[in-house]
């Protein structure tokens, strides 16, 4: 699919929205192939438990060391497993236009409802440059982009003018928000108005205040129906008591599946949770000892593990 009018007759992302999954990918015993049994067994637990949408191939699925060919069947096993159950978005991100058009209308033509698309993390491109490269991957498909803002890893810091000019591209129709700073959040909306809907990138619980209509999670891996309930109760149902008291319950993950371990740490509590999906790929390395046993701890106390699990490990 190609031209212009492909872009320009996607209609806002509308239904899109609540909190959305960003799925670890899982590996054989050391790491030799992507475990396509265990993602589908993920993307079942995921539904059944309630979570809002998936994204595979995202930072947390370390879209970065897998092969061209471990994309599509991992493309193909999410979206086949999900059956329209819930909305699929694929990450697609790379270094080279040309290669973001190939992945994004390969997700497209795979059934994906979505792409999302961190901007170029090397070339570290001008305000130009970046809407020269989402306008061009949004005029080759006809499914909505969701904009990936994370300066952390991509050394470009898309702020709100900058995404305002990207809503003007049809296809641009969200933008998931992964800085510290919430009140982008609200500067996003100012700015765009109903061209652009924000999902928080890492501050579920504040940027749902500010108007936020969607979370892509990593805690939602290990906890998809308390991190949904959470974002829910303060998004949609505006009850601030229960969204903070199950955002405190929430809380004490967070460390563990944020900051320069998250894939890890992910990767372990399912470990732990008698869910195993392999250790990461290198350069990450397992989480430490360590820090697994504060995690099954962290998870007794959350109520996900019985306390004699914890004390096992």
């Amino acid at each position: 699919m190609s031209g212009t009018s492909a872009g320009a007759s996607t209609p806002m992302s509308g239904t899109f929205r609540g909190t959305w999954t960003v799925l670890i990918t899982p590996f054989t015993e050391g790491g030799a192939a992507v475990d396509l049994p265990g993602l589908q067994r993920l993307v079942e637990f995921q539904i059944a438990e309630g979570i809002d949408g998936l994204i595979p191939l995202g930072s947390t699925g370390e879209f970065l060391s897998v092969s061209r060919e471990e994309r599509t069947a991992i493309v193909e096993t999410v979206v086949r497993t999900a059956a329209k159950r819930v909305p699929v978005y694929i990450g697609t991100g790379a270094e080279d236009t040309r290669e973001v058009v190939r992945a994004s209308r390969e997700a497209e033509a795979l059934g994906a409802d979505g792409v999302m698309i961190i901007p170029p993390f090397y070339a570290v491109p001008t305000e130009d440059e970046l809407f020269h490269h989402y306008k061009t991957v949004s005029d080759a498909i006809g499914i909505p982009v969701m904009v990936y803002n994370n300066p952390a890893t991509a050394n470009v810091d898309m702020r709100p003018e900058t995404l305002a000019r990207l809503s003007t591209i049809p296809n641009c129709t969200s933008v998931k928000e992964s800085t510290l700073e919430v009140t982008r959040v609200r500067d996003i909306i100012a700015l765009c108005g109903d061209r652009m809907e924000v999902f928080a990138g890492v501050l579920g619980y504040e940027s749902a205040w500010l108007g936020a209509v969607g979370w892509v999670a990593v805690c939602s891996n290990i906890v998809p129906r308390l991190s949904r309930d959470m974002f829910a109760a303060a998004a949609q149902e505006h009850d601030q008591a229960k969204a903070l008291a199950l955002y405190r319950r929430l809380a004490p993950l967070l460390p563990y599946v944020g900051g320069p371990r998250y894939v890890s740490g992910t990767k372990a509590g399912f470990r732990l949770m008698g869910m195993p999906m392999g250790a990461p790929r290198p350069p990450r390395l397992p989480l430490p000892v360590a820090e697994e046993r504060e995690l099954a701890q962290v998870l007794q106390g959350m109520g996900v593990l019985p306390a004699r699990a914890a004390a096992a490990e």
